[in-house]
């Protein structure tokens, strides 16, 4: 892929994928009767100078995937649930991410804490209970991925996740996007989210030393604090590790975080890759379109739109 070559992403939801380009975002669900159902969440262009600086470019990327994973994954719970009849009310989605929320920072942030600090009470040195805790952190977050692939659903969203990620490997190598090209492409990326948390991990740890003096509990709220500028410098990190991904060491230095992608995502069936190739094209398409006409009409609105699968 050529370095100025737009970075398509994407994201797997509940019997989908979500594409993500320059002008809009594209999720596809699929039905269970074999049909596509479709949401187009516009993406304003980024005009401002500062949003294009490291680190604050960072923020701004994540804090945007954020939200519009969000609407994503609403979006196909929806589909899901309507057809299975059942419809859970979006304040009681809001509850129940808010609660996984305060869950995961008390089992991934909490947690190794304390297990550290009190190792580290047992007179282990500073160096050596920062690396304890970050190992037990990254066996927690194996653990708890390894446990959930094994309830199907989730497992059909990795399933999904590896059609993401094969699609764009397919168009990133100048392929044709049908079923059958797209099938022989890797599942592996290295923009995977998956990837970047581990990079996440890895760079929480180095800065995180910089607060290791405190008091458990200062310590704690530090690393919570922390976590947007970990998670900005990780961005910057795994986008120019991308862009040089052809070079061998690079490849061998991504190597773990790579192998890393195999715990979330599944080989997918042809069903799964042609829900990708809908939600991918519409995308491309707006890109072409926003490229033929420079000055696009604002205030362009998302819609539901509904499709027929061809496979």
């Amino acid at each position: 892929m050529r370095n100025n070559q737009f970075k398509y992403g994407g994201q797997a939801v509940l019997e989908g994928v979500m594409m993500r380009g320059r002008r809009q975002a594209t999720v596809v669900v699929r039905r269970s009767d074999g049909s596509f159902a479709r949401l187009d969440l516009p993406i304003s262009p980024r005009t401002a100078s500062w949003q294009r600086w490291p680190l604050l470019r960072g923020f701004v990327a994540l804090a945007e995937a954020f939200t519009i994973g969000r609407k994503a994954l609403d979006f196909s719970a929806s589909v899901v649930a309507a057809d299975d009849d059942e419809h859970v009310h979006p304040l009681v989605q809001t509850l129940i991410f808010v609660v996984t929320i305060a869950i995961a920072i008390g089992v991934f942030v909490v947690l190794p804490s304390l297990v550290a600090n009190f190792i580290g009470q047992l007179g282990a040195p500073v160096l050596l209970r920062e690396a304890i805790e970050a190992l037990i952190n990254l066996a927690l977050v194996v653990a708890y991925i390894v446990a959930i692939g094994r309830i199907p659903d989730i497992g059909r969203v990795f399933g999904y996740h590896g059609a993401e990620h094969k699609v764009i490997n397919a168009y990133e190598a100048g392929l044709p996007l049908t079923v059958e090209s797209v099938r022989q492409c890797s599942r592996i990326h290295p923009r995977c989210g998956t990837s970047f948390l581990l990079a996440v991990a890895l760079i929480g740890f180095l800065m995180f030393l910089s607060v290791s003096g405190l008091p458990v509990w200062q310590r704690i709220i530090a690393r919570i604090v922390l976590i947007p500028l970990v998670a900005a410098i990780a961005f910057e990190a795994q986008q120019l590790a991308a862009n040089y991904y052809h070079l061998p060491w690079v490849r061998w230095l991504l190597a773990p975080t790579l192998a890393a992608q195999y715990l979330t995502t599944r080989e997918p069936n042809d069903d799964m890759i042609a829900t990708a190739i809908a939600a991918f094209e519409p995308v491309v398409a707006a890109d072409q379109l926003a490229d033929a006409q420079p000055a696009p009409t604002a205030g362009v609105v998302s819609g539901l739109v509904d499709t027929q699968p061809t496979v």
